[in-house]
């Protein structure tokens, strides 16, 4: 969404633009989409995924006016420390919680009468956006450097998440614990926080992906390959899909429970109240599977021309998609 060259201010003003309209998305086209919910004074406003990438560049664009090293060091200090803050509650600021709650704690806080639900607090994200940008540089060596960090910096993130994770004193809020089979010790070692994302978590996703794009260079993809196409395109897809995945919802409910009130709510999962809908509701796995295969089916030509558009033209608006 941001690219080329720009002086600190060119770009500063970039993120601060890309951030206010990612927001603006969440809050009104997504909110439609993900919820089905138009009124502000009957629903809440939950902040979720674009709201988080949205504050994180606006954050970033005041990162940048610092050298790299600078920006380097706090990424760091905030992904390594940000646990340290965990048993801080909102309480403590008074009038301020809600700054609070935004940066590093779920909470439902009111603004002008309208609740909004930090779904996705932000602090941390900051750290992974600044984290981010500094690893652009990256990418302007030459190939055989640029491997050998992305593939040694992701396993020693990696194995650093083993580390942390066994010394079980810190790193995430949840504390893993033997279970009664290897199977569920396991998953109990691996059942870290996302919301906000704890150290841990974010250790055991960002090595494994730093080690995937070092293999992936190895491959010269076509144009038209899927992995190129929908990482051309991620916003275009990502509403895309959603609005899909939501439509198809509604079909396979209407077929299997009739025209009932709760067609077009959100599901329980997702915070709509579960005595909206029958006992049972939802539909197996499998189900799940077949629909990701068919949004990823039914998007790639829609996917395929809008990277071919951006392609083609520069036109400033498409910038935003």
């Amino acid at each position: 969404m941001v690219r080329g060259h720009h002086t600190n201010g060119e770009l500063s003003r970039l993120l601060i633009s890309r951030g206010i309209w990612l927001i603006l998305l969440e809050v009104t086209i997504l909110r439609v989409i993900f919820f089905s919910q138009v009124s502000f004074k009957v629903d809440p406003v939950i902040l979720i995924i674009l709201w988080a990438i949205g504050i994180s560049m606006i954050g970033l664009a005041g990162l940048t006016y610092l050298p790299r090293p600078v920006i380097a060091t706090v990424s760091i200090a905030i992904i390594a420390l940000h646990n340290l803050l965990d048993p801080v509650s909102a309480s403590r600021f008074g009038r301020a919680a809600w700054i609070w709650d935004v940066l590093h704690q779920q909470n439902v806080f009111a603004f002008h009468e309208i609740n909004f639900v930090t779904a996705y607090p932000v602090l941390p994200w900051i750290g992974v956006m600044a984290g981010g940008y500094c690893l652009g540089a990256v990418f302007e060596w030459d190939a055989h450097r640029r491997r050998n960090f992305l593939m040694r910096t992701g396993m020693a993130l990696a194995a650093g998440f083993v580390v942390v994770r066994a010394l079980n004193f810190y790193g995430d809020p949840l504390r893993w614990a033997h279970q009664t089979s290897a199977v569920f010790t396991v998953l109990s070692f691996l059942n870290v926080t996302k919301y906000p994302p704890s150290l841990d978590f974010l250790l055991m996703t960002l090595g494994p992906a730093l080690v995937v794009m070092a293999w992936l260079e190895k491959f010269n993809l076509h144009f038209t390959n899927p992995l190129i196409v929908f990482g051309r395109v991620p916003l275009f897809y990502y509403v895309a899909h959603l609005f899909l995945a939501h439509l198809i919802e509604i079909v396979l409910n209407l077929v299997r429970y009739g025209p009932k009130p709760f067609l077009l709510l959100a599901p329980p999962s997702m915070g709509s109240p579960s005595g909206l809908f029958p006992l049972g509701y939802g539909f197996p796995l499998w189900t799940v599977y077949a629909v990701w295969i068919v949004v990823l089916l039914v998007l790639y030509p829609a996917c395929l021309w809008f990277a071919r558009l951006k392609r083609r033209r520069h036109d400033w608006w498409l910038t935003y998609l």
